[in-house]
């Protein structure tokens, strides 16, 4: 459904909205190439079907395939996002403990439903970082959060300077709860009425422990099997080690999200997550053997929506007013009449 805030008009023109976009991309990305020990990389479009290495997302949405020629109609697929290449990357770059790699990715979601928030191309910060065995705790979850939501700030403070009409809208600091916490005090709510709630109370808010049951029989968000890990019990009595990053936006009277992220599954927990989704013939897929024989690095990673990023700070009421993509024409003449300009 659109979202047409009342009075809306753009706090800055399209040449203004263009060179805020530049200096948001090129400040974020090299805090959090700081904050987090990362090294840029080039990531792929698309890879070879069959090969369980594109992201799966809730595990419904379909990828855009097509067939390559010269490897005799050999089946290739745009990716959906990079969870599984980048620590099939991490190990082949040998990338030791404390460092990771990021990368720009781009991809064609053609099963989204379009909205505001939500485009048939995403962009985003793909990252993923080696860690030990004594890393895969909840504690160090929240300290690399804390770190991203840091390098969000800073971006925050030179945006306004820049363009100070924008102002500031982020809290000093991120609030963490986890998903059974929400179903217990909102029974009645759905989960993205319970985002809003408590992202109206916080302004910035980790949700912890997306994809796996809880306790009133129905999973906060869906998550495939194979990437994050949700079921793998925490330090604060329930489960999970991922989770996403959500901030109120006072322009749409809406959570939003901004990333996903969390502690990549182990052997163990990718067995486990396996057979309760009942998927487990994915164990035979190149990624995953390479998993279960040992061969790819314990990690942590996510993704962090560049389009959305620039929504936010630039104040912007759709993402078509960020990046160019295809909307239909309803949508289109309805953004019109609201004084919402799509690019």
């Amino acid at each position: 459904m659109l979202i047409k805030p009342k009075d809306y008009r753009p706090l800055l023109g399209r040449n203004d909205t263009e060179q805020g976009i530049k200096l948001i991309k090129d400040f974020f990305q090299q805090n959090l190439s700081t904050g987090l020990h990362l090294r840029r990389t080039t990531g792929p479009l698309f890879v070879r079907s069959g090969l369980g290495i594109n992201d799966d997302l809730n595990g419904t949405e379909r990828p855009v395939r097509f067939p390559i020629k010269d490897l005799g109609d050999e089946m290739a697929e745009v990716v959906h996002s990079l969870a599984k290449w980048k620590r099939l990357t991490l190990a082949d770059q040998s990338i030791p403990p404390g460092y990771g790699i990021y990368t720009d990715m781009n991809a064609i979601r053609a099963d989204e439903e379009l909205d505001n928030l939500h485009s048939l191309y995403v962009d985003q910060w793909d990252w993923e970082q080696t860690i030990t065995p004594q890393q895969r705790t909840l504690e160090y979850l929240k300290k690399v959060v804390k770190n991203i939501y840091y390098a969000m700030l800073r971006t925050e403070f030179l945006i306004t300077e820049r363009f100070p009409v924008l102002g500031t809208h982020l809290p000093e600091k991120v609030t963490f709860v986890h998903a059974e916490e929400l179903a217990r005090e909102f029974p009645t709510l759905t989960p993205k009425e319970r985002e809003g709630e408590v992202c109206r109370r916080h302004g910035a808010v980790f949700v912890i422990g997306i994809g796996g049951v809880l306790g009133d029989g129905k999973p906060h968000d869906g998550r495939a099997p194979d990437y994050d890990d949700w079921s793998t019990p925490n330090s604060d009595g329930f489960k999970g080690l991922n989770g996403d990053l959500l901030v109120w936006n006072d322009v749409l009277g809406q959570s939003f999200e901004l990333s996903s992220m969390g502690i990549r599954v182990d052997k163990d927990a990718l067995l486990r997550q396996l057979e309760i989704s009942g998927e487990q013939h994915r164990a035979s897929l190149y990624f995953h053997r390479r998993l279960l024989d040992g061969s790819l690095p314990l990690s942590i990673g996510g993704g962090i929506g560049q389009s959305r990023l620039c929504m936010l700070y630039l104040r912007k009421a759709h993402i078509g007013e960020i990046q160019a993509s295809i909307w239909p024409d309803a949508m289109r003449r309805e953004c019109a009449e609201a004084g919402i300009p799509l690019i």
